[in-house]
């Protein structure tokens, strides 16, 4: 049974394609007496749509662990929700799709390796008007 239940919703798009590139993600968790709770707007620079939904994912995962970290809590006891409007990102994380660009292939090595520790992961996706509901975008 894991001691903390944590879901992480991340979204990202560029104005262009490439173009700017944002990204916001929101955590939240239950089952534990220090509770996690945090929403973050993220500005990438110069970037494709795919790009900005990755770079949120990473940012959002590395918030997770230094969030755990704080509240002495081992990511090995953590179940963590990955929820996001991306069926690329998600499967392509999950390791049902294949990533054929380079620099997105790195990208998703990188998600995956930052999810190892976790004692269990769940990649779910959702409708974009919940994503937008959430964050705002």
């Amino acid at each position: 049974m894991p001691r903390l239940k944590a879901t992480l919703t991340f979204d990202g798009g560029s104005r262009g394609n490439p173009g700017a590139a944002y990204g916001s993600y929101l955590i939240e968790s239950r089952g534990s007496s220090t509770p996690l709770h945090r929403l973050a707007r993220l500005e990438f620079g110069c970037g494709t749509n795919n790009e900005a939904e990755y770079l949120a994912l990473l940012a959002g995962l590395r918030d997770v662990q230094a969030s755990l970290a704080g509240v002495a809590i081992p990511t090995e006891d953590v179940e963590l929700t990955i929820r996001g409007d991306s069926q690329l990102i998600l499967r392509q994380v999950g390791g049902e799709w294949k990533v054929k660009d380079p620099r997105m292939r790195r990208l998703c090595f990188e998600a995956q390796r930052l999810l190892q520790p976790f004692g269990r992961v769940l990649l779910r996706h959702q409708p974009r008007s919940r994503t937008v509901r959430q964050l705002g975008h």
